[in-house]
Parts: C-alpha cells; structure tokens; sequence
C-alpha cells in the first residue's frame, strides 16, 4: 500500500492523542515537556478489530499455507519461509499504520506486546477475577454450564466449551458468543482502548472494575472480547516475538529496548526508520530500566568439562569463576545524586522484567518506608557519585542464619518496612554481583573481572542486607563437582559458572555464563525437549481423548541435504504417564483442530517416519500433527534401548512426561544431531572416568537381556538399523534393495556359516542394492565387513582399535529371513571388531540365553541355544517388575493406582509431632503403588526422601530437612528432598508427577494443597486400623466421596478467597458461622459432623475435611 501524505493533523487526532496520553495526573503538557520530539499521528488510530483481522489471525493462521510466492519453482515464485511469512504480516501492518495513522505506532504496540509495556500499571486482575466479573456482567448463574466454564476454566469436559479447557481467552469467547451486544465487529478504536485500559489499571476493586468491562462489553464483539482479556492476562500467543516485531518498527529498536525497556521510547525515538541511534544511545543508562544478560541453560547431558571449555578457557588462561546460584528475583539497583538536594543519593529498583520496586525497598537513605535503602547510608565509598548494580534479591532468615525460598519475598519486604530494626524477623538481602556504571562511565564493554575489582572498591557490605556475592576461582572442571555436591547439601539453587575475561551482553543467553542446577544429579535420566507427532486414544477413565503421544526428533542437516523435508521427525518415543488434568486440557487447547485421522494407506512419510517404514508403521498412532503445528514436551526417562519398533531404532525406556515447554517452537526441538551431541558429551565423560555420574547408571545383575542403555551413551550411528536409504528412494522389491543407498568394504572372505570369497559377498551386496568401495576409512553409511585379522583389517585395528567391523554372516542373515530381506540389528555374533557402544547396543538385541529378537533361528542354532539353558533350581523366579518393564519396552502401557510409585525408593521422615498413623498413610501409598518403603536414609539406590508433617514451613521442619540434606549428600547419586503432597497427588492422579514443584525449596511456591482421597480417613480411634484408609480409595470413590470437584476447587482456592467468596474488595459477613445448620448450608451439605477448632470450625462429611468456617465471635 502507497503511503498518503497529509500536510494537517485532523481534529479528532488531537483529540484522540489528548485522551490517551494524559497519564493519570500527568496532563498533555507534562508528556510533551518530556517528550518534545515525539511524532503525532495526522489521523485517528486503527479501529480495534484491526489488530486481530490483520495481524494477529493472519500470523496464527499463516502457517497453514504456504507464502504469497506459492510453492517452489512455480511460476518462477519463491517459497516463504515461515519466519519470511511472518515479517511480511508485520511489515504491511506497520506499513498500512504508517499511511494512514502517522508515526506514532506506540498506542499499538503497547497493545500488541502488552507484557513488555512498562509504562501502564498492573491490572491485579487473573482468571479467576476476570471469570466472576464476566458472571456478574452478564448475569448468568455461578454454578450453570457457562458459570462453570469461566469460573472453573481449567477443569475438562464435554462440551465444545469446556473442551477448550487451559485456554481462559477461548472459554469467554464460547461464553460470551451466546449473549453477546453485536455480531459484527464495533467502532471502538485502538487509542479509545487504551485509555479504558489506563483507567482499569488504575481501577481498585470489583465496583470500579465492573463499569468498565461494561463498556467493553456493550461495544465490542465476543471475538474482541476475547483479544481484550488475552492483553489484560498479557498471554498473547500470537506467533511472533517481540524482536520480530521491534525490528520491523526499526532496526535499532531492540537495542533501544535493551537498555530503557521502555516500548514509549523505542516508538518515539525511534520513529523514521532512516535515522540510526549514535553508539552512545546502545549503552545502559541511569534510572533506565535495561534488559539484562542471562545464564545459558546446561546442556541436555551436562559434562563439566565440555561446559568449562564453553567458558572460553584458553591454554594460557584456565581461569573460571564458580557462583552460588542465588533463589531469589533479579534486581538492577540505579543511584544517582539527587540534583535537588546536594548530597543525597536517589535511589530506584527495577526486577528482570521491569517491575518498579522502588516503592518496596526505598528511594533514598531517608526513606520511612523502605524495606532497604534506610540501611545503605554506609554501604557506598564517599567517591560515588551514581553506579548501577546487577544482582539478586533474596529472603534471609537471621534466626537459622540462611537464605529461604523465593516465595517469601515480598512478605519479608513488607515486614521490613513495618519493623525496619527488628533483627530477628526475614528481610530482604541484596547480593551483587555485578556493576555497570560508575560514576557516568558505562562498564558494560570493560571484562568481568575488571568490573569486579571496581564493585569491590566502591561497594561496602551491610551485614545481611547488602553484599557482594562471593565466587570461587577454578582451573579445572574437577573443581565443579565438590561445590555442586556442597549445593545438594545446602539446598542451595544451583551454581553459575561464569567467564572472568567476558563482557556484559544486554538481553543475552550465552555461554559467558552457565548455570547448574543439583536435580540433574538424581534425575532418573536426562530431560529431552522433543515435538509431539501422533497421539493415541486411551481407555478407562481416559477413554475418548488422546491420552498418550508419539515424539520425535528432527531430522538433521544430512537428511536435509539428501532431500528431506526439514520440518519432517523421526520417531523416537511414546509417553503416557506424568500428565495431568490440566496438562492434557492445555494440550488440547493448544492443538486444537490440528490433529489427523492416520491412515495407513497414505501415512504423511513427507512429516513423520515411523519404525519399519511404510510396510510395517510399527507405533502407528490414531492421529498425528504437523511438527510445525504441534507443541515441545520435556520428558525424562531411566535409558535408552535398542527398538526396531521406532524410526530412530532406539528409544526412551520408561518415559515421564515432566513439562510442556511453551517457550519453544518445534524448530527448536531436540534434533538427530543434536541427540548425536550427547553422545559425544557422554563417552567423553567416560574417557575421562569422572566419579560422579550424572546419568542414572544403576547396576543390575549381568545379564545381557536386561542391559540398560544410557541415553547420552547412545550412538545411532552404530545401530544398523536406522541407516536406512534417503526418503524418497522406493524400494521397488525388498530383495533387491535391502543395502540400497549404503556402501560396503568388504575386506576379507566369509569363513563361518559358510565360505564365501571376497569377489561372493561383493556380488551379493551389489545384488541387492548395495555399493562397494576400496577405501577402509570408516565413514557414516559404510560398513566394514571382515572374518579374519587380515593386512588391511590389521592396519586398520592399529589406527583405530574401536573400530565397527562386521563379520560377513550379518549380510547373509540381513538376506535369510524366511524370503524377507530387511536390515537386521546387529548381535554379538555378527561383531568381528566394535566399540563399546556397539557392544552394548549388540547385547540388547539377544535374551539372556542368546536367542534373537529379530532373527528367525534355524533348527541347529535353536538346538546349541537350548544346550545351554540352565536348569531351573528354584521354582519361584517370576519378577514382576521385569515382566512390567517388558511390558513397557513392548509398548504396552502401564497404568493404575498399583504401579504409579514403580521403580520409587522412598524414605518417610515426620517432623516431630507427626502421628505415626499420618506416616503410614504416606508408607501405605507408595506400598499399594508399588513403590518401596526403606528405613535407612542413607542406602544407596534411594530416589526419594518424603518430609512430612502439619507445616513443612516450621522451625522444626527446616531443622528436619537441614539433617536430611547433610545424610543424603553423602549419597552418590542424592535423592530428591520433596513434601507428602507429592506423594498424595501422585497418587490422586494415578501418575507420577515431576518433584519439582514438590522439593522443599519450592514449597513456598506450590499451590495450597487439599485433602486427598484417603488422607482423612475416618477416625476409628485405632492408628493401625485409620492407615488402612488409602487402600479403601476405590470403595469411597464408589460412594460418591473420593472425586468431587466443587470441593476440590473450593479447598484449593486461596483461604481469603473461600471464607469471602468474593472478588478483590469483597467482604461476605453472612460467611460467619453461627449454627450448625448454617455451618453446612455454607460447605454445601446436608449432613456431616461439626468439629470445633481455634477460632475455626471444620464440616467434616465421611470422613473427609469439606470446609473450614470462621466462628462468629
């Protein structure tokens, strides 16, 4: 679109800016005072609808078609890329907003990117508050179809609606499309909303609140509802970055935005793209809030080494630092002079994301209500004039002299501005650790180091208030694991390694910095991000959804070069357990509509390629997804094992869903060569024999059939099985093409079952679709073949004495499958020569007694394999957990109350007042769910330490969990430290939920926790008897007691919130018991006993807590 000039600035224009931009009690005047420059649009904004029509549907649904050009090579046209498709959206918006708006495009950027505007105040509105507004609004009945929906939008259902389940946006638009005001899109423009919204952030309780949304309400449509309360809940999702879109508006914009973080200043700075920012404008600047750098996450199999050389260690310079990782919030400190008055200091703190908490820890050194800035009068050297500091705020408990979770903050910041001197109460402490401005002079482009030695010159500690964090200097990797062991003890939040000879990178993730976390100690394996590409209907109570998923890994560079698709995957694994409620109802919403029916006559081989080509689909799904449509799952397991019945050939054994990962895209999923890096990273830890394993490696027995294969010790490289020919090469007879797109050296002749020269097994490979070279190089797609130590062989051996050579009997046993020719796994008996990966991976294809999995025996083979069975001495030899974990291998999977703690470990520690009765409960769930219940904290082989008790936020707790980190760090690979919550919604969900919500440095954060069913068994007065009350889950829940959702949600909601019943600035009096028959009208009852406790009485109905009630007094 041309652009139109306009030489006068309509009416309604002024008007328009005038309205919007007269921030709170800041008039037009003040704005244009401080923004002299700033462009003025010649006409009124866009009408709201626009943003949606042509923005942001567009960049949803664009990937769904292909770009403008049309496909490749037609009519000459390129092919957008989807990146490409995405900047053409943005840039015709921006080029449209230009022509017939003006240069100021702030007013739909702020709308656009609302998590990034820092200029208009918190809303303090979530789902939950927006959800009884909307009921309100429209008058519906709390407790309809349509109350429930918005009021309990995570829970799944039935209808269309409730489907939508994890999507709070998509729930009000099903909900409001029923009774909405208009069909068609209103005449409510982008600069009228946001003066609305300006007005709703400043907006304090639900009176306020609600005249507003009524506005809204009456002139907009369901569908601009709905992109309305996604920008007041700031979870756009549109598809595009905010760098796509910064760039776009201009190149220097996210430079600008680095260092103010201000979206204002980034659009009326910056507002003619042809004018470029002056070097100096890059810098961080004082009392600007700027984007700060960040650790790089360790990688998927953390090797100390490997992350030391990323550091960027040189020969001549070994120097790295090691930092305790801080549990607290990053906080950038600005202090200038105030100009105003001569010797005072003017202080402002912004968090990672541009929260202003100055208002929290203090303006100056004379600030009455700050939680921080009152103690600093001596904390600078006199020469000071103004700096900025980068560090953590962290919580310090001066009564155990250490560091508590993160959670408990702002609560120790409030009570420091109420009781300031009290030296026994939490307070906030300041650790810094870096500083980049001193006195006028940015210090970012100057070294780590140097840097240091300034903050440590200009910067005096405040005992427990304000300090300099302390680091460790190192010269070898070796040096890392005694601190990180240290960590586990501790309970500390990991370690940050960091390189000394860096600078500062603004808004950047990069290997100056890495950081280690201690779970990666005691995981059960490594946590792989991977795309989902099939899912599979479940039964039972998952019946009638997609309840398990296929993953994959992207194809590599080579596949790409040879002709793949890049956005195809390889599949790898299937996964089942470890998801929740609320995690399949955000799955579904975020595919929703994206699923296909898999059909075997025409499998999608262009996306996703399956075990066993397209002959056999082995693991053929009930749907599938396109990757570019489809979601990233974190998912951790125990090993890796061989499996033809995956692409890959080899695949996770027992999966565990851990978390979905919406900060990723599928392209930015685990690749082939990315899973080939692990391997490298793992044989590397082997070579060097490093003590402490990250890996799970647990020892079993020695036998071949039950050999795990670690997962970063994989190579599938040396799997025969998954070097298959290029997608797109039909095999147009599979005797004729079994070897075809791989070569073969063969060096010597066949000796054993049967001769055959050398000149024999050449014809034969070529025969069958194979090419032969001379050259013994090993390289991917060739294989070595040989059956004696030959002058090649021999020479080969010496440069390379892990070397994979094939004995010759693997190519007739590829070509003697009843008539069928496939690629066979390869087995110890095929191996002439391999490395120990090879080795290993050989083993796993062969039970105990040498019988192959994939090859059909012959008679004489099967009678030597019989010969040497042993005879059976011991009658009772079934293993149950074995003949599970074939289960699993196979595919099957395992589900149920009886198995969700397979494979747990589990020791219960009570804090002191615990009733023994309350640990057996906690003993008796892991038992029925086939976990095991030890005594000994300190065995090996222990997964899990349980604490539990009333309060796990005690003095009492905090000293049980304080003995328990110092037993277990002795332990080679450390148990997770985790609450009885995790074992109660384990067992509620019947799937093993991931700890990490549950470890004791998290129990601040977690939600508040409810009975579960069993945990209040009836009180018999008899502790043996009341400990039997999980194993009876099964006869409540056919009572009607064990799964009602209504007590579920109101238990599990805030207390403020349960007692109120209401919204933010509700007070419900009528909420104060003063009869029994009031006391179970208000939980919902008609029956159930009435126990009296301080201040508090609890309706208890069969046996389980329904609500507690304050007593009118």
């Amino acid at each position: 679109m041309s652009r139109i000039k306009r030489e006068d600035t309509s009416q309604e224009a002024i008007d328009e800016d005038s309205l919007q931009y007269s921030f709170g009690d800041a008039g037009l005047g003040e704005v244009d005072e401080k923004y002299p420059n700033r462009p003025r649009n010649h006409s009124q904004t866009l009408v709201f609808s626009e943003l949606f029509t042509n923005l942001f549907n567009p960049l949803n649904e664009h990937k769904n078609r292909r770009g403008p050009g049309g496909p490749a090579g037609r009519k000459g046209g390129p092919r957008l890329s989807p990146h490409e498709q995405r900047r053409l959206i943005i840039r015709r918006f921006i080029d449209r907003w230009r022509a017939e708006v003006g240069n100021d495009f702030y007013p739909a950027l702020r709308l656009i990117l609302p998590d990034k505007d820092r200029d208009r105040a918190v809303y303090g509105l979530k789902e939950n508050a927006i959800g009884k507004l909307l009921v309100k609004l429209i008058k519906i009945a709390p407790d309809s179809e349509d109350g429930q929906n918005l009021l309990k939008w995570k829970l799944p259902g039935q209808t269309f609606a409730s489907r939508m389940a994890g999507d709070f946006a998509g729930r009000c638009f099903e909900t409001l499309s029923k009774r909405q005001m208009r069909m068609a899109p209103g005449d409510m423009r982008i600069g009228e909303v946001n003066s609305l919204l300006d007005k709703l952030a400043a907006a304090s309780g639900e009176a306020e609140q609600l005249p507003i949304f009524q506005t809204f309400y009456e002139r907009m449509n369901a569908e601009e509802m709905m992109w309305l309360i996604r920008m007041i809940l700031k979870a756009m999702k549109i598809g595009a970055s905010e760098r796509t879109f910064l760039y776009q508006w201009h190149p220097d914009a996210e430079a600008l935005f680095n260092v103010s973080s201000s979206l204002r200043r980034v659009c009326w700075e910056l507002y003619d793209p042809a004018l470029r920012l002056e070097q100096e404008d890059t810098r961080v600047t004082l009392m600007q809030c700027f984007q700060p750098q960040l650790a790089q996450f360790q990688p998927h199999s953390p090797n100390f080494a490997r992350m030391v050389q990323d550091l960027g260690v040189t020969d001549e310079d070994r120097r790295f630092w090691i930092e305790e990782k801080l549990d607290g919030e990053r906080m950038q400190l600005h202090m200038i002079d105030d100009e105003d008055h001569p010797g005072v200091k003017r202080f402002s703190f912004w968090s990672r994301k541009g929260k202003d908490y100055t208002y929290l820890y203090g303006n100056g050194f004379q600030d009455d209500n700050s939680a921080l800035t009152r103690h600093l009068s001596d904390a600078f050297d006199p020469r000071v004039s103004n700096l900025i500091l980068d560090g953590e705020m962290v919580t310090w408990d001066p009564k155990i002299d250490k560091m508590v979770p993160f959670g408990t903050l702002k609560t120790a910041a409030l009570l420091g501005q109420k009781t300031p001197f009290d030296d026994t109460n939490e307070r906030p402490l300041f650790r810094i650790f870096d500083i980049l401005y001193l006195n006028d002079t940015a210090l970012t482009k100057n070294s780590l180091q140097d840097r240091r030695k300034a903050l440590a010159q200009v910067v005096r500690d405040v005992h427990r208030r304000f300090e300099i964090h302390p680091y460790e200097e190192a010269t070898s990797a070796d040096a890392v694991e005694p601190l990180l062991r240290k960590v586990v003890a501790d309970s500390s939040e990991g370690l940050v390694l960091k390189n000394p000879r860096s600078v500062y990178r603004l808004n950047s993730r990069n290997n100056d910095w890495i950081k280690v976390k201690p779970e990666y100690m005691s995981e059960f394996g490594e946590s792989l991000d991977c795309v989902v590409i099939g899912g599979y209907y479940g039964s039972g109570h998952r019946g009638g959804t997609i309840s398990s998923f296929l993953c994959g890994l992207r194809v590599g560079e080579n596949h790409i070069k040879a002709g793949a698709n890049p956005e195809k995957c390889i599949s790898f694994f299937k996964v089942g357990g470890g998801f929740k409620a609320e995690d399949y109802a955000q799955i579904r919403h975020l595919t929703e509509d994206k699923w296909m029916n898999w059909d075997p006559k025409k499998p999608p081989s262009e996306f996703i390629e399956l075990g066993g080509g397209e002959k056999y689909q082995y693991e053929r799904p009930d749907v599938w997804i396109r990757p570019k449509d489809s979601i990233v799952v974190a998912v951790k397991a125990a090993s890796i094992g061989a499996s033809p019945q995956f692409a890959m050939q080899i695949t996770l054994r027992f999966p565990r869903f851990r978390r979905l990962r919406t900060d990723r895209t599928w392209d930015s999923a685990l690749d082939v060569d990315g899973f080939m890096k692990l391997k490298e990273d793992a044989e590397q830890q082997a070579k060097e024999k490093k003590e402490m394993k990250i890996e799970d490696r647990k020892r079993r027995p020695q036998k071949r059939a039950r050999r795990e294969i670690l997962i970063a010790g994989q190579d599938p490289d040396t799997l025969m099985t998954d070097q298959k020919p290029a997608a797109g090469q039909a095999q147009t007879s599979r005797t004729k093409s079994v070897f075809e797109g791989w070569k073969f050296c063969v060096m010597t002749d066949c000796v054993k079952p049967t001769r055959k020269t050398k000149a024999q097994l050449e014809s034969l490979i070529k025969a069958h679709g194979g090419t032969l070279s001379q050259q013994t190089d090993p390289q991917p797609g060739k294989h070595l073949i040989a059956d004696k130590k030959g002058i090649k062989v021999a020479s080969l051996l010496k440069r390379d004495s892990e070397v994979d050579i094939i004995r010759p009997n693997w190519i007739l046993d590829c070509l003697d499958q009843d008539g069928v020719a496939f690629l066979l796994p390869l087995e110890e008996k095929h191996l002439f020569n391999a490395s120990e990966a090879t080795k290993r991976t050989a083993e796993f294809q062969v039970d105990e007694y040498g019988d192959s999995y994939m090859r059909a025996v012959g008679v004489d083979e099967l009678k030597h394999i019989a010969e040497g069975i042993p005879k059976i001495e011991d009658e009772d030899r079934f293993d149950l957990n074995k003949f599970l974990d074939g289960l699993e291998s196979a595919g099957c999977e395992i589900t149920g109350s009886g198995f969700v703690f397979r494979r747990c470990i589990v020791h219960v520690a009570g804090v002191a007042g615990t009733p023994k009765h309350h640990l057996d409960i906690l003993r008796n769930y892991i038992r029925f769910g086939g976990g095991i219940v030890i005594d000994n904290v300190q065995s090996q082989g222990l997964t899990h330490v349980v604490v539990a008790g009333d309060s796990t936020e005690g003095a009492a707790a905090r000293e049980l969990a304080a003995e328990l980190r110092h037993s277990i760090s002795l332990i080679r690979r450390p148990p997770r430290l985790i609450t009885k919550q995790w074992v109660e919604e384990s067992w509620r969900e019947k799937t093993l939920l991931d700890e990490e919500a549950y470890t004791i440095t998290n129990i601040a954060q977690t939600r508040p926790q409810h009975a579960a069913v069993g945990e209040l068994p009836i009180d018999t007065g008899d502790p043996d008897l009341d400990a039997l009350g999980p194993l009876v889950g099964g006869t409540l829940d056919s009572l009607g007691c064990g799964d009602d959702a209504e007590y579920d949600d109101a238990a599990s909601a805030p207390l403020a919130e349960r007692l109120d019943g209401g919204g933010a600035g509700s007070s419900r009096g009528d909420d104060w018991v003063q009869d029994e028959g009031q006391a179970r009208d208000l939980a919902g009852v008609s029956r159930g006993a009435l126990r009296q406790v301080v201040g508090e009485v609890v309706v208890v109905l069969d046996g389980l807590e329904r609500r507690r009630l304050p007593v009118q007094t």
